[in-house]
């Protein structure tokens, strides 16, 4: 590539206004329950009331008399129609555990579809779903995954002890002889409650069958639209070509909507045996219920450390609660908490096992850095630790933090690090906050009698991966008529603003004004194949893709540009959509100019250019993982008569290298670290005794509002990582970080009562019961 081929950076790296504002701001985003479709029918699912039972029987009869209901579909209409269930990420050879469309025989969960009810309207579907009268036989249920493999009772009959999947890790033997003759040994099991994604937009989808072309078109709340047009040619055997996903605005996904669930397939299948359109939209309950859980799991950790605080090895043997059905197959995802495990520390010794137990629960499925336990144990132990150590953690952190000068280094798991900065974002995090002026603000306020507290949490992310589908990605560009261009990526934007980051990137590669550039994201009939959005590769893998696109069709420009204007191509330079010879900028061309020539005087063009001002691209990442690091502070002060935490300051000191759009990657952080920050104190998916769901509404779900969050200050250490333009992924680093960072901040408060916190979430009760054990 030649000098007049490439441009400057005008956009990226600045505070660019995020191009889908004025729409979402002012009401007028689509999202699929704005679809309407001529004759289009509803959707409701009728569902199980007991965690597990057997069907006896199902009588439809009361629903089908209403006017207006087409019909009652059971497991015996949809399950036969499935010809292969199987998630592009993940292949045909997985392992993977059972996922009916419908219940089949058995109902395993409260919230389990047993039936869909079709009818003319959602609300007389709903109460049509009301009518169908099920019979069941209530069956044992295990209502809580840490006593699965003692029970009598199974989730599902071909799974013995309910365990879905076990992975043992690397280097036991080496460990054990390291902790044997470590002089300090320090051990606690870990516990992190069910949490959900809650996304402000439900599930749903539109899904009409047009018998006459054999065509599928589906308007979905989806992460990955070309993800989900393969997911239903392989259930439903329609070749790929004649399936179209259209994902317009999607109001938050984080892991949920990252591949279809049983009531998307429940929709696909019965799309296909009614008259016109089929929607389904998930109301609150349901997804509460239903769409469902994260973060259920705990860990027995064990850090031995010599005399010097120095951590001579690690180990965690982590079990995972999968509930009734997992999406998609959740032993990957538990191998990867004990890979991950050693976070960013000199560790010479690891290991770890990973269990995933089923249970009569939601489906575990994935949610922002599903790995995250890893992070909550390590984090939360190296305080415990220290204490136990009489040590400061933050210097107990110090004495075995990896730093930039580290790397290359593999970790004892045999995970590469390379080209990130824990060390210097966990220094920059305490600078901010002036880590010894709040120990002495602390001190005076202890000797008043309050309880303040400072907590840290830091890890390291494998973002923008290698592995299969997620490793390339494509894009098309083309100069109009007019001169403005138009982007067309894949997107699977769920309010993460690849729109912005689209635009930003192609205003700079070709050299163009931002306000000429257009974006197309979104609907697989007019988009580059590509694997949505997930795992924190949008940003990285979008400037790739990008990047070789233009470099394409900039060549072109050049080359119309030097034939018309009688230069040499190496003398031709691109600014703000112009094509001008170096040192006479009088003398140029716009590319409305060229455009002109191209579409309407093609003899004019050079010999052996085509007239075609489009280009399309295909990037492919090299690096196995694209590594990013933050440390996350939080200072908080607890009430112990009521246990009410308040947090009184919030850090982020973040390497995700040099940063498209710092608005962008800032709101990133902040939706995680809130989200985090909810896992912490708040947000519990509960579950009574028998297996019943005790929080389906927002009245029993706690999140928190921006009464209980405070500001969020950001540092930004830059590391380039090695992908195009140095980008990284930052998109589910807060949600890691924030709930070992509270959860320290809590335990340093509480330590002077002799206070050990292994349990999440911290609820006032939680922490009243913390003290009232400690005496």
């Amino acid at each position: 590539m030649t000098a007049s081929t490439t441009a400057a950076a005008r956009y990226a790296g600045a505070r660019v206004q995020r191009v889908e504002d004025p729409r979402l701001l002012t009401g007028h985003g689509t999202f699929v329950d704005d679809i309407v479709r001529p004759g289009m029918l509803h959707a409701s699912f009728v569902r199980s009331p007991f965690a597990h039972a057997r069907i006896v029987s199902i009588d439809p009869s009361a629903a089908l008399a209403l006017d207006g209901v087409y019909a009652v579909f059971v497991a015996a209409d949809l399950n036969p129609g499935v010809h292969e269930q199987w998630y592009t990420m993940q292949g045909p050879k997985v392992p993977d555990t059972p996922r009916p469309p419908l219940a089949d025989g058995e109902v395993r969960f409260v919230g389990d579809p047993v039936a869909l009810v079709v009818a003319e309207t959602l609300y007389l579907a709903e109460d049509a779903a009301e009518l169908v009268d099920v019979e069941y036989e209530p069956l044992p249920a295990i209502a809580d995954y840490v006593n699965a493999q003692e029970t009598e009772a199974l989730v599902h009959e071909a799974y013995a002890n309910n365990v879905a999947g076990r992975m043992p890790g690397p280097n036991a033997e080496a460990v054990e002889a390291a902790f044997a003759a470590a002089p300090h040994v320090v051990s606690e099991t870990i516990y992190q409650q069910a949490y959900a994604a809650v996304p402000m937009e439900t599930r749903g989808l539109v899904v009409e069958w047009s018998r006459g072309s054999g065509e599928l078109t589906i308007w979905a709340a989806t992460q990955a639209p070309h993800e989900m047009r393969m997911f239903c040619s392989r259930l439903l055997a329609v070749p790929e070509h004649r399936v179209r996903v259209v994902m317009r605005d999607t109001g938050g996904g984080f892991g949920q909507k990252v591949v279809p669930q049983r009531e998307e397939m429940c929709v696909m299948l019965a799309a296909q045996k009614v008259p016109a359109a089929l929607k389904w939209i998930e109301d609150r309950r349901e997804n509460l219920m239903a769409a469902g859980q994260a973060r259920h799991e705990h860990g027995a950790v064990g850090m031995a450390f010599d005399d010097d605080g120095m951590i001579l090895a690690t180990k965690i043997d982590h079990v995972q609660d999968v509930g009734a059905y997992p999406t998609p197959w959740p032993v990957g995802t538990a191998a990867a908490t004990g890979m991950l495990f050693p976070g960013p520390y000199r560790i010479p010794h690891a290991t770890f096992t990973a269990t995933c137990l089923f249970s009569n629960t939601a489906g575990r499925t994935a949610y922002r850095g599903p790995w995250a336990f890893e992070s909550v144990a390590r984090e939360v132990m190296l305080d415990i630790a220290a204490r136990r150590l009489d040590m400061d953690p933050v210097d107990l952190r110090r004495r075995n933090f990896l730093g930039r000068d580290d790397l290359p280094y593999t970790n004892p798991t045999g995970m590469p690090y390379t080209d990130m900065s824990p060390r210097e974002t966990f220094e920059d995090a305490l600078a901010l906050l002036d880590y010894d002026a709040f120990r002495r603000e602390q001190a005076e306020a202890r000797a008043a009698g309050r309880y303040l507290g400072v907590g840290t949490g830091s890890y390291v992310e494998p973002t923008t991966s290698r592995m299969g589908y997620f490793s390339t990605e494509g894009a098309t560009m083309r100069i109009e008529p007019s001169g403005k261009v138009n982007v067309y990526v894949a997107g699977g934007s769920t309010g993460n603003s690849l729109e912005t980051a689209a635009v930003q990137l192609t205003a700079d590669a070709l050299g163009v004004d931002i306000d000429d550039v257009n974006t197309i994201q979104g609907d697989t009939a007019l988009t580059p194949f590509g694997a949505g959005t997930g795992g924190s590769r949008s940003g990285s893998m979008i400037a790739g893709a990008v990047a070789q696109t233009a470099a394409a069709l900039r060549e072109r420009i050049v080359a119309i540009a030097a034939h018309r204007l009688e230069a040499a191509a190496d003398d031709i330079e691109i600014a703000h959509g112009c094509s001008m010879v170096r040192g006479t900028p009088s003398t140029g061309m716009s590319f409305a100019e060229i455009a002109s020539l191209a579409y309407f005087q093609p003899d004019a063009l050079p010999p052996r250019v085509p007239s075609r001002l489009e280009a399309s691209g295909r990037y492919t990442t090299q690096a196995t993982s694209i590594w990013s690091s933050a440390t996350h502070v939080c200072t908080c002060e607890v009430d112990i008569g009521t246990g009410v935490v308040t947090l009184l300051r919030y850090i982020v000191s973040e390497d995700c290298g040099p940063m498209i759009n710092p608005n962008i990657v800032e709101g990133q952080i902040d939706g995680g670290t809130v989200q985090g920050i909810g896992g912490a104190l708040y947000e519990h998916l509960a579950y009574d005794a028998d297996g019943n769901p005790v929080t389906t509404t927002f009245m029993d779900y706690l999140m928190p509002t921006m009464a209980e969050v405070p500001v969020i200050e950001h540092g930004h250490v830059e590391t380039p990582g090695p992908g195009p333009g140095g980008y990284k992924g930052v998109g589910e680093g807060g949600a890691i970080g924030a709930p070992p960072a509270v959860v320290n901040a809590v335990a340093d408060a509480l330590a002077p009562l002799g206070v050990t916190i292994t349990r999440l979430p911290l609820m006032p009760s939680a922490i009243l019961a913390l003290i009232d054990e400690a005496g």
